[in-house]
């Protein structure tokens, strides 16, 4: 099992597989007080002949020189903030040579934030998910070093890193074998493990309560919707926070069938629901001193004889009627269920986190996410995401919006006006299930799924963006 240690000997004399350091501004490799001047200047001339580059992420790979490592990773560390520190570790990890059994990282750790960044990168920037490899394609268990980190910093980055690790694990695995069903087995056991509450809703008790959105969304499927209700509640807390998350665990868009090319990614769907799971998961872990809990909207879309149709109306629990016009817009049917039984436990905030929109990504690009809401959670969540260095951008929820999704014959409709603005009207059209609760909104549709090359500690399928801000904010709130 891949494992995450610190050292406070010399890494020079350690024996590994690969390690990494770091190349400074001034064409150095970086001081560690761990590294002796000598290892770095023998690598340094290594480096210097090969044009090693200072750019964050940039990687130079030499044999193991003055060290006893077997390989060398000289990687550029920018200005060593820890965004450069988290990309310096995640490009590295990739280069340290195919199945290795131990990997020491001399990146400079100057404090608990920088040593829990570098933590971060190198075994996020390595995840591979092999589940359905062969046995000789299996990716090999790694032990990890960071020279120089504190206990404690390593201690929260296994944290996160098994919280990140956990959502990719989740959304990478195939619809086939994740559903309603199994997904919320998998929520129970992992509650079970980290000592928090968990409740799940059958199909049966949503249809008895009236969850009418996640039973809509989910009657075209032979795999019957869940709703799952995992808690944390820390005794002492003083701030309680609600986190819905949405759980398509495959959306073909049912009726309104997607083009194949567009269903490819769909196994991502459920991106939201694995997020506030782990995020629920993590803070227990860590014992923060904030009640937590998450709702999970669990469906799969599919067209069936059963499925639901463009102008059937709907009943959200709580009572609103919804006019379906497009069932691919089901993410913000099933989230509506999720928002108004969140907000009758009267939190002190509410977040939702839901891979929503296409319009997110033709707004804001593959990276960054919108968080919408009301304005003073809306910025809360925008500066935690940037204290945990991941891309997100406020965005307005103009009033001129709402008036598109007025129905004729229901409350509302779940399409509103087709010149665009699509993120925004969703935003709006979910705002309608808060009430005056505080609410935040998260839209992460395209950063949620890395289609492209791998990035700093972003590999290619899922990349567990949103779980940093949401860990962060949780910490804010429970020092408020």
């Amino acid at each position: 099992m891949t494992s995450l240690t610190t050292a406070q000997e010399s890494v020079a004399s350690i024996d590994a597989d690969a390690l990494i350091v770091g190349w400074a501004a001034d064409g150095s490799v970086a001081a560690h007080p761990l590294l002796s001047d000598e290892a770095r200047e023998a690598i340094a001339a290594g480096a210097a002949a090969l044009d090693a580059s200072s750019k964050a992420g940039k990687v130079t790979v030499l044999p193991g020189v003055g060290v006893a490592a077997r390989r060398v990773v000289v990687v550029g560390i920018g200005d060593a903030t820890t965004e450069d520190l988290r990309t310096a570790a995640g490009e590295a990890s990739r280069a340290v040579g195919k199945k290795p059994a131990a990997v020491v990282v001399a990146l400079p750790v100057e404090s608990d934030e920088a040593a829990v960044a570098v933590a971060q990168g190198a075994l996020l920037g390595a995840y591979a998910f092999t589940d359905y490899k062969s046995d000789e394609d299996a990716a090999s268990d790694t032990a990890w070093t960071v020279a120089g980190a504190s206990d404690a910093a390593i201690a929260r980055a296994q944290i996160l890193v098994a919280a990140a690790a956990g959502i990719r694990d989740l959304v990478n695995t195939p619809p086939l074998d994740l559903f309603p069903g199994s997904f919320a087995e998998i929520a129970q056991q992992l509650g079970a493990a980290a000592g928090v509450e968990v409740k799940v809703w059958e199909a049966q008790d949503l249809a008895n309560e009236g969850f009418g959105g996640i039973l809509g969304v989910g009657m075209g499927s032979s795999r019957l919707p869940r709703l799952v209700r995992v808690g944390y509640a820390p005794e002492g807390a003083t701030q309680t926070v609600a986190l819905v998350g949405k759980g398509i665990t495959f959306d073909t868009g049912g009726i309104s069938l997607k083009p194949s090319k567009s269903m490819e990614t769909m196994k991502s769907d459920m991106t939201g629901a694995a997020t506030v799971l782990h995020a629920v998961i993590a803070a227990a872990r860590a014992e923060l001193p904030v009640a937590v809990t998450a709702w999970l909207c669990l469906a799969e879309n599919m067209p069936s004889a059963t499925a639901q149709r463009p102008s059937d109306v709907i009943r959200i629990y709580g009572g609103k009627t919804v006019e379906v016009l497009n069932t691919d817009a089901e993410g913000r049917l099933v989230m509506a269920d999720g928002l108004v039984k969140a907000c009758e436990e009267d939190p002190d905030v509410v977040l939702d986190v839901a891979t929503l929109t296409g319009a997110q990504g033709a707004a804001l690009g593959t990276r960054t996410s919108g968080v919408m809401g009301t304005e003073a959670i809306r910025d809360e969540v925008v500066a935690a995401a940037g204290e945990a260095d991941e891309l997100m951008w406020p965005m307005p929820l103009p009033e001129h919006l709402r008036a598109g999704i007025d129905s004729k014959v229901a409350d509302l409709q779940n399409m509103g006006d087709p010149q665009g603005g699509g993120m925004l009207t969703a935003g709006i059209f979910l705002r309608e299930f808060v009430g005056d609760t505080p609410w935040g909104h998260l839209d992460i549709a395209r950063p949620a799924y890395n289609e492209g090359k791998p990035w700093a500690e972003n590999v290619a399928g899922a990349t567990g963006h949103s779980l940093r801000t949401l860990f962060r904010f949780l910490e804010n709130r429970a020092q408020a």
